[in-house]
């Protein structure tokens, strides 16, 4: 198996953060990416979902209040007033 030079490029503080995660998992970078496409090859598509951030149902509730200006934090009188906004 001949090895080849990749060239990425990668927001500095997302590789920082990569390479921390990697350490503590026993694997470097180099390696990981490895990881990534033999999978990928093997599976014949990314080996995981890529999906839009779309917000589910109670956080678009929770913008469509706060763009109606209601106040969804309190100030709350008592404990009980809390819990029930909590369990709302």
């Amino acid at each position: 198996m001949k090895n080849v030079n990749v060239t990425l490029r990668v927001d500095e503080d997302l590789k920082k953060q990569a390479e921390t995660l990697f350490s503590e998992l026993g694997l470097n970078l180099t390696t990981a990416f490895n990881i990534f496409l033999r999978q990928s090859v093997r599976e014949q598509q990314i080996p995981f979902r890529v999906t839009k951030n779309v917000p589910n149902a109670v956080t678009l509730a929770a913008m469509d209040a706060a763009e109606r200006g209601e106040d969804l934090y309190g100030p709350y009188d008592s404990v009980s007033d809390l819990m029930k906004a909590l369990n709302a």
